[in-house]
């Protein structure tokens, strides 16, 4: 059964207008009657109706995000695209990241919901399902960014990462290299990009020859590094590496370069999302291209219409992926590279 703010108020022992000062952040409350009705609601589990404060006008001009990982370039310009458009509608934006665990995110939809957020922005990453479930049926203002949800009606901004991992496919595939290792994580826009690039291998009659398996720590340098060097010392090297990210891509170019060889004249190596670290790594990345920018902007004109009561229908906007080549990538003149690996 749902709890109610007369819940809160009868164990707290207080008024009803009590809490709702202590929610809203309103009137004079003392400090040890505001921290014990906050103690409460937490151990109620109690979550404000967003919505009735929203109709009641006491919108708070705040929307919550809750990003996967902050320490990812996608993602911090991402935030920063989002931030920017906020500000020009009057908002602040709360940034929450979840390092991938349901566990925080649960706890910062709980913790901005008190706040009375007037939104929620969740980005890729987002693992937790039912908890968005609960969003839609309580009519709550939640746009999603960075992935698709087709089982929800919710306003999305997603990418077309099949198409994203179809054009580094070909992209190598063009180069001449038959043999490519992949690194990815198990998460739904790299299994969607490792989908697409298994698609154009299909298409040229190549097989994906390489033993794959989904990396299991949060997509940084380090596991590129690694996975990298697992496929160099493996029966048959790859001469290029497709990594679902810019950071994992760069962690595979310090990898070759550290069994002595060199990008593109030995391995080539193509990253995803096109962020700034894309342009200043030594060579320069040859990357798919996510159009952040757009895509921040939209999914931030889609709550704020949500907000404001304009638009009942939910909108799904995918948008298109585009390669940026650059220095990463070159046409494979090496056949057999466990040969030149062994002679150096």
């Amino acid at each position: 059964m749902k709890v109610t703010i007369y819940d809160v108020a009868k164990e707290a022992n207080v008024s009803i207008a009590t809490v709702s000062k202590v929610i809203n952040n309103t009137g004079r409350i003392g400090e040890k009657t505001k921290r014990k009705v906050l103690d409460v609601m937490e151990q109620l589990d109690y979550q404000p109706n967003m919505m009735a404060s929203a109709l009641m006008g006491k919108q708070t001009k705040t929307i919550g995000l809750l990003i996967p990982d902050l320490a990812n370039p996608f993602f911090s310009e991402l935030a920063r695209s989002i931030e920017d458009r906020a500000h020009e509608f009057g908002y602040n934006l709360v940034i929450c990241s979840t390092d991938y665990q349901t566990e925080k995110e649960n706890k910062y939809l709980a913790l901005l919901k008190r706040k009375s957020v007037d939104g929620f922005i969740l980005a890729s990453g987002f693992e937790d399902l039912k908890k968005v479930e609960e969003l839609v049926k309580e009519d709550v203002p939640v746009a999603i960014v960075a992935r698709d949800l087709p089982m929800f009606s919710i306003n999305t901004v997603a990418l077309d990462d099949f198409m994203g991992g179809y054009l580094a496919a070909s992209h190598l595939i063009e180069l001449g290299h038959q043999n490519i290792g992949v690194i990815a994580r198990d998460v739904w826009s790299n299994r969607e990009r490792l989908r697409g690039f298994k698609q154009a291998l299909e298409e040229s009659n190549l097989e994906f020859s390489q033993e794959f398996e989904y990396i299991n720590e949060i997509s940084h340098v380090e596991p590129g590094k690694n996975m990298t060097t697992k496929y160099l010392k493996g029966k048959k090297p790859p001469t290029a590496i497709f990594a679902c990210n810019d950071l994992l891509a760069i962690g595979a170019i310090q990898a070759v370069k550290a069994q002595g060889m060199s990008v593109p004249e030995d391995i080539s190596v193509v990253g995803f999302d096109n962020t700034l670290i894309a342009t200043i790594v030594e060579p320069p990345l040859t990357t798919v291209a996510q159009p952040i920018q757009h895509m921040g902007r939209e999914v931030l004109d889609l709550i704020i219409s949500m907000i404001k009561g304009e638009k009942k229908e939910k909108m799904r906007l995918t948008l298109l992926p585009s390669l940026v080549t650059r220095n990463s990538t070159a046409i494979n003149r090496n056949k057999d590279l466990k040969e030149k690996l062994e002679n150096l």
